[in-house]
């Protein structure tokens, strides 16, 4: 067959990913914060585009309020319980404590004092609304998608009045000029302020630090020690052993049996103090009271200098119940600003301008027809997934943790007429405020356990949850093992393996049933003394 060169012409279909249908994916997948600072920029970048601060519901927008809400009607499955907010993973393991020296620090102090913060999903702050001063153009003028109110931009800005905290490095470094006024151990000083994170332990060798100075290891070390002696106490030190270490110095505690008992934090995290008190050689009264004094340590020193404010967390979507039993779904009108395009101002300027103005306005407009068309889609686009999760998760809304269903991406994709990865990306750094606390919508979707009968498959949250119920309940003389909680699972309709109990057991943070019944021991012997 001989070789040859031909042309040929082909038809077909194939999908061209343009640079705004890029962006409208990004814009999907943004968070409310993420999403505000979007617009922020496109607000300087595009001179047709403006943020108005005002009422959502005024004018022609509260049609599109009316449109970004839904009801559903869902028959009552009984009273709802008084269950309330979903609990965070971070509180069914506040009586846990990690092992390993990685995680022994955090674990070990929030134990000892009995003032673990509990875990939660991931908090976003609210984004700033841009102010900005109207054209003087009337209402009919304008364009837009998506918004919420905010302030005029005319109030004073209470905040430059606040004085400012100074950090944990600005506060050791103040110490510093008293205790070294020499530049050379100055220098050194800074240096190993720098190598100290936000919880006030240095996370870099002083050898390193030593080396990378050209100066002598003794004199390293010995600013080390100074510094290790600023406040807070505990600061500069290595790991957690030496932070206690510190303190306790400190206090005058640091006796041989003290020291001993700090060597062995692992056994302290266990609450082994029978083999503590055989290593201090000390009863277990004493035992009690150095487990005492560790708790009025701070294992985390730096933390009351590098803590940020707590910042409340926007919901995307919010869920209400109604009178009459169903569910009302509306989207968040404050999580975002309100943003419209100017035409009066297009027209104005497209009337005096030269050709090549003529196109860049040209080119803004087009952009910002685009961004708020993009906004409204992305709207509606997210309401129609939280509803969908609505109508399917209705027993959890009314009845808890408990009633909530196995769901998957696909379940809500085919319901709604989308494709799995939109789903995906609307779910995604979103949350829906309901009557039992806020959520992000990832919450919803979990595996399915299946039953012993064969009957309608449990989520692996709902099991996850009778298994934390399961293991509070317990006392010191009845600690359920792994076996004993298949058991029961079982005995409810649960088909569960026993290696799936420690999964989920391990995911909730919560010790094995040996290092439980040591623990319960121990409080009860506290108790009595």
């Amino acid at each position: 067959m001989a070789i040859s060169t031909k042309l040929m012409m082909r038809q077909g279909q194939a999908l061209v990913m343009t640079p705004q249908l890029l962006q409208a994916i990004k814009l999907l997948q943004f968070s409310n914060l993420e999403l505000s600072a979007f617009l922020h920029d496109e607000l300087e970048r595009n001179p047709l585009l403006e943020a108005q601060e005002g009422d959502y519901a005024d004018g022609p927008a509260a049609e599109r309020e009316a449109s970004h809400s839904d009801d559903f009607r869902v028959e009552s499955q009984g009273e709802a319980d008084h269950f309330g907010a979903e609990p965070h993973e971070g509180d069914w393991a506040r009586d846990s404590l990690a092992v390993d020296s990685a995680t022994l620090s955090s674990d070990l102090g929030a134990d000892l004092s009995n003032t673990f913060d509990p875990e939660g999903p991931a908090v976003t702050a609210q984004a700033p609304r841009e102010a900005m001063e109207g054209a003087g153009l009337s209402a009919t003028s304008w364009s837009g998608s998506a918004g919420g109110g905010g302030d005029d931009g005319e109030a004073p800005n209470l905040e430059a009045y606040v004085a400012s905290r100074p950090s944990l490095h600005e506060h050791l470094a103040e110490q510093l000029a008293l205790v070294c006024p020499e530049p050379g151990r100055r220098m050194i000083g800074q240096a190993i302020i720098d190598g100290i994170d936000e919880t006030g332990y240095l996370r870099e060798a002083i050898e390193e630090i030593a080396d990378r100075l050209g100066a002598g290891l003794a004199e390293t070390e010995a600013v080390l020690a100074a510094i290790q002696s600023f406040e807070p106490s505990g600061v500069g030190a290595r790991d957690l052993a030496e932070c206690l270490a510190i303190q306790l110095k400190e206090r005058d505690r640091y006796d041989p049996a003290m020291q001993i008992f700090v060597a062995n934090l692992a056994l302290v995290a266990k609450r082994d103090f029978a083999q503590l008190a055989k290593l201090c050689g000390v009863d277990g009264e004493d035992i009690a009271d150095m487990a005492a004094e560790l708790r009025s340590l701070d294992p985390k020193p730096g933390r009351a200098f590098g803590d940020s404010p707590i910042q409340p967390l926007v919901a995307d979507v919010i869920v209400r119940a109604a009178p009459d039993g169903s569910w009302h779904v509306e989207l968040n009108s404050d999580a975002l600003p309100r943003v419209l395009v100017n035409h009066s101002y297009a027209a104005k300027v497209s009337a005096g301008a030269r050709d090549g103005d003529k196109t860049f306005i040209s080119t803004c407009l087009q952009n910002a027809n685009w961004l708020t068309k993009s906004l409204e889609q992305r709207s509606r686009t997210i309401l129609k997934v939280a509803s969908e999760i609505v109508r399917l998760q209705d027993a959890f809304l009314a009845k808890g943790v408990e009633h909530l269903r196995p769901l998957n991406l696909r379940t809500i994709a085919d319901a709604i007429g989308m494709h799995e990865s939109t789903v995906s990306r609307v779910t995604s750094n979103k949350y829906m405020m309901t009557p039992r606390g806020i959520f992000e919508l990832k919450y919803f979707f979990s595996a399915s356990i299946a039953t012993t009968s064969g009957a309608e498959a449990h989520s692996a949250e709902s099991v996850r949850f009778r298994i934390k119920q399961m293991i509070d309940r317990e006392t010191a003389d009845d600690v359920l093992s792994d076996d004993a909680i298949v058991a029961k699972l079982k005995a409810i309709d649960i088909d569960i393996a026993r290696r799936t109990v420690a999964k989920y057991r391990d995911s909730l943070r919560i010790p094995s049933s040996v290092d439980r019944r040591r623990a319960k021991m121990a409080m009860a012997r506290e108790q009595v003394h």
